[in-house]
C-alpha cells in the first residue's frame, strides 16, 4: 500500500491531549465534582484533544466527558474514542472490574464485528452527547489482550471493525481512523494491513522504552500515518521516580534493567536541573511523525503542573547524553 502524508484528517487543537481514563476511576475513585473541576482546568490551560473510550470506567468516562463537552464550543476540541468493545446490564452475572475503582455496573463485550463497531459507536455517541468523531481508535487488538486468540481477533478487526469505520469515514461520519495498541509490532502490522490515519501507541515510544522506534516509526512514516503517543510514564515509574518503591512500569513491577536505565535518565536530568518528568512528557516530540501526546490526568493540580513541564525548556546537551544511554541497545 503506498503512503500518502498529505492525506491527513485529524489536524489535533492540541499537541498535548487530556486522556480521560483517570476520570473514569483508574486505581482511585472521582468524584463527579472533580471530574468537572479537572475538564475545565485541562480546557482552560490549553488542552483542545479530549481522548476516551468505553472501557474507561465501563461508559463512566465517556458521561463525564460528554457533560463536558456540552458546555464548550464543539469545534473547539478534538475528540477520539475507541471501538472493540460495548457495555451490557450484566443481569447478574459477576464482573471483574479490574483496574477501576468506582466504575458503571455495566459488563464490557469484545465484539470487533461490522456491527458490532457501531453498536460501540451508538453507545458512545449517546454517551458523549455527539454525532461525530474527529478520530476513533480499533483498541487493544494485541497479545497482551488476547493472547493464542490474538490472531483470530486481528482477523475480526480488519473484516468487521476497519470495514465499519472505513465506510464511516468515506461517508463523512468520522474524519479519521487510528489503531490504539501497546505492541509496536502489532500497530506496524496494521499500519500495513489497512488505510490508517493515526496510531496510539501506549509505552513503547518513551524516555526509557524506544521499542516502536525498530519498526512502527519507520512504517508510519512511510505510509503518512500521524503517531500519538501515551503512556509517557510508562504507568508511573517515570512519573513517581524509579526510586520509589511502589513504582510501576507497565502496571507492574519495574525488571531491574529497566529501573538501571531510568535510574541512569533521572541522573542525567538531576545534572541539568531538569524533572525527569518533563523530559519524559517532551522526548515523543524530538519525532516529528509523533502530532500528539496524551496526558492521563485525575486531580486537577496536575494540569498546571503537566503543562508547566511540558513548556520548560531543556538544553540540547540532556538529549544528547540521553541518546548515548541508548546506543548500545541500538547496535
Amino acid at each position: 500500500m503506498s503512503g500518502n502524508p498529505s492525506r491527513s484528517r485529524i489536524g489535533f487543537a492540541s499537541r498535548l491531549g487530556f486522556g480521560a481514563s483517570g476520570i473514569g476511576t483508574l486505581y482511585r475513585d472521582v468524584s463527579e465534582a472533580q471530574a468537572a473541576d479537572v475538564l475545565t482546568k485541562a480546557y482552560d490551560g490549553g488542552m483542545r484533544y479530549f481522548d476516551s473510550a468505553p472501557l474507561y470506567g465501563h461508559g463512566l468516562s465517556e458521561h463525564r466527558l460528554g457533560s463536558f463537552l456540552r458546555t464548550i464550543d464543539r469545534k473547539t476540541v478534538t475528540v477520539s474514542t475507541k471501538v472493540g468493545r460495548y457495555m451490557v446490564p450484566p443481569y447478574g452475572e459477576m464482573v471483574n472490574y479490574g483496574l477501576w475503582a468506582s466504575p458503571l455496573r455495566l459488563k464490557p463485550v469484545f465484539d470487533y464485528s461490522y456491527a458490532g463497531t457501531m453498536r460501540s459507536l451508538e453507545q458512545s455517541a449517546s454517551r458523549l452527547g455527539i454525532a461525530d468523531f474527529d478520530l476513533i481508535y480499533i483498541h487493544d487488538v494485541d497479545r497482551f489482550t488476547y493472547g493464542d486468540a490474538y490472531e483470530r481477533r486481528f482477523n475480526e478487526a480488519i473484516e468487521g471493525c476497519y470495514r465499519a469505520l472505513d465506510d464511516l469515514r468515506k461517508a463523512g461520519h468520522i474524519k479519521a481512523i487510528g489503531i490504539g495498541v501497546n505492541e509496536g509490532d502489532v500497530a506496524t502490522r496494521f499500519v500495513k494491513a489497512c488505510s490508517l490515519d493515526a496510531v496510539m501507541m501506549a509505552g513503547r515510544y518513551t524516555l526509557l522504552d524506544r521499542g516502536a522506534e525498530a519498526d512502527l516509526l519507520p512504517e508510519a512514516k512511510r505510509q503518512g500515518v500521524e503517531i500519538v503517543v501515551a503512556g509517557v510514564f510508562n504507568s508511573g515509574i517515570l512519573a513517581a521516580g524509579p526510586g520509589n518503591s511502589g513504582t510501576t512500569f507497565d502496571y507492574g513491577a519495574p525488571p531491574d534493567d529497566v529501573v538501571i536505565r531510568a535510574k541512569a535518565i533521572e541522573a542525567i536530568c538531576n545534572r541539568y536541573g531538569v524533572p525527569l518528568q518533563a523530559a519524559a512528557i517532551q522526548f515523543p516530540f524530538r519525532n516529528p511523525q509523533v502530532s500528539a501526546a496524551v496526558l492521563g490526568m485525575s486531580r486537577p493540580e496536575r494540569i498546571a503542573q503537566n503543562l508547566g513541564w511540558a513548556e520548560l525548556s531543556i538544553p540540547d546537551e540532556l538529549w544528547g547524553e540521553i541518546e548515548q544511554l541508548f546506543e548500545p541497545v541500538r547496535r
